[in-house]
């Protein structure tokens, strides 16, 4: 990879290889912040990446048919920063999601991981994401497939069963079957059930019941596993309870709504103590990340500034933060400054209120 590039691509593929090959088999996954459709694009990515640089980040799911037949590039360039770095594939087909792999690896990312938790109607109509649960032989070829494809980790994400199946037992066989057949040793488990008919995305998100202690079990069934716990964390309190019982956390709505939550991530779970970034380092990086973008992509202001909403979130002047940053006059105009101009005025509202004190 050239040093001056703004992207990871196919170009130094064997660089690449050899980079992603050792992340993906050293890093520690302590603490993720979870694939999210929509949400997770590379913009919010770096921004991620200025509070912690040790967490993993996991792409938004994309379709392994899209990756081999569509736009790879599109999809799949990122910052080179943002690492180290998942790329989550949904599909049923082996030959399909062994291709989108090796494409990917390619481009530098440092684990495929497959998505077997998603319920939403659409995926289900193309035989992936949660459905895949009643068919762990067919995720066993999928998972085997991607593996003899490339050289970085194969993970797996999914839920703790399907629709109103309350037993353990159905999920330690999943994953069982899995370890017994496949060389995959990284599960991120989701602590809720998936309900494939009768509920949104949206409510499968909080209505079934969350059940961590069906994760702990599953760490001390199979020991060797490196279990990562996923499903309604929101606190650093609740982050180093799990990590009692299991190798690591995963964050989703929270990391996204409060990115900050992260902030310190790097020293209470990586042992790293290098001096935690405050709001006015991300502004400052945020910044320069997006005045590159704006001149080197047909990327819009609005596109990426929708990622920052929640970055002031607890601080004086969070609103006007968020409102500026969604004020279609003013994004229009398509200048970064205008992020400086709102971190500003939540300065000047924090001095003002400090006076007044």
């Amino acid at each position: 990879m050239q040093e001056d590039t703004p992207f990871a691509d196919a170009d130094g593929l064997a660089n690449n290889d050899v980079r992603s090959l050792k992340k993906g088999a050293d890093a520690k996954r302590t603490l993720a912040v979870a694939p999210m459709l929509d949400w997770t694009d590379r913009h919010y990515r770096y921004m991620a990446r200025l509070i912690s640089k040790h967490t993993w980040l996991y792409s938004e799911m994309v379709n392994a048919n899209a990756v081999v037949h569509g736009d790879s590039k599109g999809l799949l360039m990122f910052n080179p920063q943002e690492q180290p770095l998942a790329l989550q594939l949904g599909g049923s087909e082996p030959a399909i999601l062994a291709r989108a792999a090796k494409i990917a690896a390619g481009y530098g990312y440092d684990e495929i991981n497959l998505n077997c938790g998603c319920p939403s109607p659409r995926v289900q109509k193309g035989a992936f994401g949660a459905c895949l649960m009643r068919e762990v032989e067919l995720v066993a070829q999928c998972l085997n497939a991607m593996q003899e494809a490339v050289a970085i980790p194969v993970t797996i994400k999914h839920r703790i069963g399907l629709d109103k199946e309350t037993a353990y037992q159905p999920l330690a066989d999943f994953v069982g079957t899995l370890r017994e057949q496949t060389a995959c040793r990284i599960f991120i488990v989701h602590a809720r059930n998936a309900w494939l008919a009768g509920l949104s995305p949206k409510d499968n998100r909080d209505i079934p019941p969350l059940r961590y202690d069906y994760v702990y079990r599953l760490k001390q069934e199979f020991p060797d596993l490196q279990i990562i716990l996923n499903g309604g964390v929101t606190s650093n309190t609740e982050i180093k309870q799990h990590l009692q019982y299991v190798d690591g956390v995963m964050v989703g709505r929270e990391a996204y709504h409060n990115p900050m939550l992260m902030q310190h991530w790097d020293a209470l779970f990586f042992g790293d103590q290098h001096q935690a970034i405050d709001h006015e380092e991300v502004v400052s990086g945020l910044v320069e990340y997006v005045q590159h973008e704006l001149q080197h992509s047909d990327v819009s202001l609005q596109h990426m500034a929708r990622h920052y909403l929640g970055l002031m979130h607890g601080l004086v002047g969070a609103r006007n933060w968020r409102r500026m940053l969604s004020d279609a006059s003013l994004l229009k105009n398509n200048n970064a400054k205008l992020i400086q101009d709102a971190w500003q005025f939540i300065k000047n509202q924090s001095v003002n209120r400090s006076e007044a004190i």
